[in-house]
């Protein structure tokens, strides 16, 4: 017995609601600028990191894209003064997953 049939149960007078939800994990409500985002790769203290800067959306939502970032590729990072810092140099990987989800990008260095 699962639980509609548990909900039926208690309540036998309830019709539900057919609902249009659909489950699109990539739309989370993040907001797209027209300026490309910067991504640029840098050396600190002898190891290579990655750096996306450029959004003028809220901070929250450039939050959101730095831990999508971040388990997409598995590596560590943190988002400091507006700008997103990754471990290492994934730069054609966050380019490619930026435009798939909607953004410009612009590469920046090297």
């Amino acid at each position: 017995m699962d639980l509609s049939d548990q909900l039926k149960n208690l309540f036998p007078d309830h019709t539900p609601e057919e609902s249009n939800h659909t489950d699109d994990s990539k739309d989370l409500g993040i907001w797209m600028q027209e300026d490309p985002l910067l991504c640029k790769y840098e050396k600190r203290k002898g190891k290579p990191i990655t750096i996306i800067e450029g959004y003028t959306g809220a901070d929250s939502d450039f939050k959101i894209l730095a831990k999508e970032l971040k388990t997409m590729l598995g590596v560590g990072g943190s988002f400091k003064k507006e700008k997103i810092i990754i471990q290492g140099d994934y730069r054609d990987k966050i380019m490619s997953f930026l435009k798939d989800k909607g953004f410009k990008t612009k590469r920046v260095g090297g």
